[in-house]
């Protein structure tokens, strides 16, 4: 890392210490006490500290002149997603979250002025939430070209008709828009038959269906949603980049997307490793304490031997990203999708059986990081 990079990590460590940490207990109470979606008042103040100190939109490159951010390349900014991944909500306060955060990326990069007025500004400001809306339940969407939601022009409107879900931060506070995908040139090849259009979630005709559990956990802080579209209509200027091109701006998320959340789920994971081995330590069945036992410490080496691996490819990952572009980097992006995720899994097993009955509890992180785990080898893409 470069001596300003470096500084900035030091900086956001001392944040997590002194900032996020000592108020986890209080915000997770809180959060799983509410409404999925309820933001705690202390976000406001903790958002305007990192601002203050120059931790802001830390993940966006390429930001116009005029916005607030830190303009990091993805190799820079990939050990601070890590640091983040430490609680699962301290994204967030540094405007650094999914997925506000990879549609941020589309909107810098496609966005028309008024649309980056309407839009991005807000959401570079950290005032508003959005949500991403591709998935169908209705077809087999990890082959994209399957997604079916029809998006038809009807004079100066779009007209949406289809659903979605695992639309995320659907019914969050501040949630104003998705980015929804669907087919606009049916006749057209394959991968032009699609388009990408900012929705409203107050637009007539959008329905919030209900909220998807993730194998059993609702998620009370970035909820996933299953939305209906039924006639909904927007303007055309709402049309985001080309029409016909929508797979083209969908990848100009995908790629900053993965690495974010391999570098996110590889904080998580440490934190993880950290409680197992405490866990292992303390417990004393049969006279001798678990970490003793050839099998935990099999797990336990095991696990760091994983997480190292695909820490280094996921940075290695980034580093291609930036120098070669999305195309370029597309191997290695799509190995960190599978080998972080195969990790973080294994890991979470481990630690469940470490934990024994109170590693299935809610008692603690382990059980919520194991779900998703799981979850981790479908999102995005199989």
């Amino acid at each position: 890392m470069s001596e300003h990079d470096e500084l900035l990590r030091e900086r956001l460590v001392a944040f997590m210490h002194e900032e996020i940490l000592p108020r986890h207990a209080q915000v997770h109470r809180e959060i799983m006490a509410a409404e999925p979606g309820h933001r705690p008042a202390v976000f406001g103040e903790l958002k305007a500290r990192a601002r203050a100190l120059g931790l802001w939109n830390l993940g966006l490159p390429t930001l116009p002149d005029d916005a607030p951010g830190t303009r990091l390349n993805n190799e820079a900014f990939a050990p601070l997603a890590e640091i983040m991944g430490w609680v699962y909500w301290a994204a967030e306060i540094f405007n650094c979250h999914a997925p506000d955060l990879p549609n941020m990326e589309m909107l810098v990069q496609l966005a028309t002025p008024e649309q980056r007025r309407q839009w991005l500004d807000p959401q570079l400001a950290g005032e508003v939430s959005s949500g991403f809306a591709m998935t169908e339940p209705d077809t087999a969407s990890s082959d994209a070209r399957n997604i079916s939601c029809r998006i038809e022009r009807d004079g100066d409107h779009w007209v949406l008709n289809g659903r979605k879900w695992f639309v995320g931060n659907c019914g969050r506070e501040n949630w104003q828009f998705v980015i929804a995908m669907g087919v606009t040139d049916p006749e057209a090849p394959p991968t032009r038959r699609h388009s990408a259009v900012i929705v409203p979630v107050d637009a007539p005709g959008v329905e919030v269906v209900r909220q998807v559990p993730i194998l059993g956990y609702r998620h009370h802080y970035g909820p996933h949603g299953e939305l209906r579209f039924v006639d909904a209509r927007v303007p055309v200027e709402n049309l985001l980049g080309e029409q016909g091109r929508g797979f083209a701006a969908a990848q100009v998320r995908l790629a900053t997307a993965r690495i974010h959340h391999c570098m996110r789920f590889l904080g998580a994971a440490e934190v993880v490793l950290r409680l197992m081995i405490e866990r292992a330590a303390e417990r004393h069945p049969f006279g001798q304490p678990l970490i003793e036992r050839e099998t935990v410490q099999h797990w336990i080496a095991r696990s760091r031997l994983e997480l190292e691996q695909a820490r280094l490819m996921t940075l290695e990952a980034a580093r291609q990203l930036d120098a070669r572009g999305g195309i370029g980097a597309r191997r290695p992006i799509a190995m960190i999708k599978l080998a972080v995720a195969e990790a973080c899994f294994r890991l979470g097993d481990r630690a469940v059986q470490t934990f024994g009955a109170a590693g299935v509890t809610e008692d603690t992180p382990v059980a919520s990081f194991f779900a998703e785990a799981r979850a981790f080898r479908i999102y995005d893409g199989p």
